[in-house]
């Protein structure tokens, strides 16, 4: 486990901004890792870890917890291929909806929206590792 949990840290420091608090940090991961119900993808396509996916399954709903992608790797498809492998492995897990919580203005809403995910909920001020204070959260959900 300790070399996935290495290339998700990688990946992890190179893709998300401090500015906004959203990383995990070694040991939420490695906690969330070692849990039965939580799900982890690894794209290594060119034989390093480009992206990565971790999910959580319960009951009949799957949640997206991260997704991340190298910036240099961004706009090759990583991302599309790693959520639609989430997507395939959900239904085996008997899921119907794929939920997941994004920081509000985040650019990556343009390619939920083209997954066809829609908002059905806000969490005001969820993020509070903004520079400028708290974020709202939007919770986004897919129908699988």
């Amino acid at each position: 486990m300790s070399a996935k949990l290495d290339a998700i840290m990688r990946i992890m420091d190179a893709a998300f901004d401090p500015a906004f608090g959203e990383a995990w940090n070694r040991r939420q991961i490695g906690d969330a890792l070692a849990r039965r119900d939580t799900r982890c993808l690894l794209d290594s396509s060119p034989g390093v870890a480009q992206g990565f996916a971790l999910s959580r399954h319960v009951f009949d709903e799957e949640e997206l917890l991260l997704i991340a992608v190298c910036p240099h790797a961004r706009r090759h498809g990583v991302a599309t291929k790693l959520l639609e492998e989430l997507c395939v492995n959900a239904r085996g897990r008997g899921a119907q909806r794929l939920f997941l919580e994004m920081r509000d203005g985040n650019p990556a809403s343009a390619f939920y929206d083209k997954f066809g995910f829609q908002q059905i909920g806000l969490r005001p001020g969820y993020y509070r590792g903004g520079a400028n204070g708290p974020i709202d959260a939007l919770t986004l959900a897919l129908m699988l």
